[in-house]
């Protein structure tokens, strides 16, 4: 496929605020791909040139960008920068170079795959020079495309397409396109979630069908998509509805999933990210403590006083999420992980096996007494004997449970009640936190002029219709210099209108992509007919009472924001009590 062809696709994708629209078009698309292209232009639609967890990335910085996109068109770094900073959007301003430049009208015969290599070659550049080396590979690339490919072109180097699609909406097209509809979708995401890799999902079904894609298995260095828990209100109600259960200590550190192959070890986090070089310390215990050639542990790691023998909070292990100056944090803030699953060893996938087979092999493999310390498990079927622990839970400082169905498997991916989160405030008010994502913001007004936002609209996120609801406007909470960063973030990821996948009758000044994820504390949750969050024909929305903003959660991906399910749960324990 041209890949003039396929910027087209791209600017019919950026102008929808349909989801179903996103859906129809990436199918038409997909249709016309042939098995040879399908993974790269899976890649490219995410803004990618790799799964997200590889850990390669072109990574160019916008003057950079600006320095190549000046040296094609014939004008100046600076003017190419002031026209950025007018548009707010390097693509846009690529696109005006380009149209009235001698390129406006160019008839390019690149291909996608000529496109996706040189791309490749830009992110695989280093040494001496690289800055310079990846502006003239950039510039060449630039300067045999047309002005709409151009526009589309420069922003997968900066990591940003503006397209807002997200993992369901692809996994919905690909279905479509190769299977004729929607319904088997829950198929391809299966294996989505043990193997991370659209790409992978789409280039297997091209070549070997549905029954191919059924066959992937999880892979050491590729990360499997975190199970995630549910909400019960309290011991009472989690015994009623599970039974006997495992019972392990919620810790408020990273979830970190660590692959061991050999001498080679690899993390990621709960959002796919690779982390290898933030850990020495959790390499090193791994290396030493896990007796198997190759394994996949499910781990919570946390900040660690060596000196207290305390565990620090999670804005201590934050801290540790770093580029730079890693071995002075590992001093400083050493690291402990809780291993609490394992869902691979010595070649065999263990996703499948019942909870109470995976804690005995887990406690065959990794050692005690060391960095890495196996979860401490109990059997409970009574629930004065779980409020017992839960009590104890609170008083070491920790968040809570983490109750799990005996014989259930590792559901990858999964939300469900086979694993149930416990803690202190869940059958009081809403005192337990809320993940909401960014949808826009409304300009300041005053003092709040200099920050360019004054208030947030956020929302939650309806996993059924894949679409992000709003569910309140949040104006508290707030220091000035968290105000300028959101300013900052959001700026970067700003679209000119409401993006396809979010659902919301408020209006704000500026819409931006639904990726920046914050924790929220709220005194309840309300109805409100100002909200979409659970709205229905015959029930207003879900609204937050007094919200403000605790922390930044730069672990989590939007689609992992509280669910309109969460909410609905939360909302129902909160008006039982009262």
């Amino acid at each position: 496929m041209l890949f003039s062809e396929f910027a087209q696709y791209l600017e019919k994708l950026e102008a929808t605020s349909s989801r179903l629209s996103l859906i129809e078009i990436l199918s038409d698309l997909f249709k016309k791909t042939p098995a040879s292209e399908i993974e790269k232009i899976v890649y490219l639609i995410q803004g990618r040139i790799a799964p997200f967890f590889t850990p390669i990335e072109i990574g160019m910085a916008e003057k950079s960008v600006a320095a190549s996109l000046a040296n094609v068109y014939g004008s100046r770094k600076e003017d190419v920068i002031k026209l950025y900073q007018k548009l707010g959007d390097m693509g846009l301003a690529s696109y005006e170079l380009a149209r009235n430049s001698k390129f406006e009208t160019r008839n390019s015969k690149l291909d996608v795959g000529d496109v996706f290599e040189i791309l490749t070659q830009i992110a695989k550049t280093s040494g001496e020079g690289t800055v310079e080396k990846r502006q003239k590979l950039l510039s060449e690339l630039l300067g045999r495309v047309d002005a709409v490919s151009a526009k589309h072109l420069v922003r997968v180097p900066l990591g940003n397409t503006r397209l807002g699609i997200g993992d369901p909406t692809i996994l919905d097209a690909l279905a479509t396109a190769k299977l004729g509809d929607k319904s088997q979708r829950k198929l391809l995401e299966a294996a989505y979630n043990r193997t991370s890799d659209l790409g992978l999902i789409a280039k297997t079904l091209w070549e070997k069908g549905l029954k191919g894609v059924q066959k992937l298995e999880v892979r050491v260095g590729s990360p499997i998509r975190s199970e995630l828990c549910e909400r019960l209100p309290n011991a009472e109600k989690v015994i009623e509805k599970m039974r006997e259960v495992d019972v392990q200590y919620k810790y408020d550190g990273f979830r970190v999933q660590i692959h061991k192959d050999g001498d080679k070890v690899r993390m990621f986090s709960r959002n796919l990210e690779e982390m290898t070089h933030m850990f020495p310390e959790l390499i090193s215990a791994t290396l030493s403590q896990v007796k198997a050639k190759t394994v996949i542990l499910d781990t919570e790691a946390l900040a660690y006083n060596p000196a207290s023998e305390e565990f620090l909070p999670f804005q201590e292990t934050t801290k540790r999420r770093r580029k730079h100056g890693i071995e002075e944090a590992a001093a400083r803030l050493p690291l402990k992980a809780f291993v609490f699953d394992i869902l691979y060893k010595d070649g065999k996938q263990l996703l499948d096996e019942p909870l109470t087979k995976r804690i005995e092999i887990l406690k065959n493999t990794v050692k005690a007494d060391g960095v890495l310390i196996p979860s401490e498990n109990h059997t409970v079927k009574d629930p004065k004997a779980l409020q017992l622990l839960l009590d104890d839970s609170i008083s070491k400082g920790l968040e809570g449970l983490v109750v799990k169905r005996l014989e259930s498997p590792y559901e990858a991916g999964g939300r469900n009640f086979n694993w149930v989160k416990l803690k202190r405030h869940s059958d009081g008010e809403l005192t337990d936190t809320i993940d909401c994502v960014i949808l826009g913001y409304i300009t300041g007004r005053g003092k709040r002029v200099e920050f360019g936002a004054g208030a947030l609209l956020v929302g939650v996120y309806d996993k059924d219709k894949d679409e992000f609801v709003s569910i309140s406007r949040i104006g508290t909470g707030l220091t000035d210099e968290e105000w300028r960063e959101i300013h900052k973030r959001a700026d970067k990821i700003k679209v000119s209108h409401k993006p396809a996948r979010v659902n919301s009758t408020i209006e704000p000044s500026v819409w931006i992509e639904p990726k920046i994820v914050i924790e929220v504390l709220a005194d309840e949750i309300t109805r409100s007919p100002l909200h979409t969050a659970g709205k229905t024909e015959k029930e207003l929305g879900f609204a937050l009472r007094f919200p403000r903003l605790v922390s930044f959660r730069n672990d989590k991906k939007a689609e992992e924001a509280t669910s309109v399910d969460e909410i609905k749960r939360l909302f129902e324990i909160q008006y039982k009590k009262k």
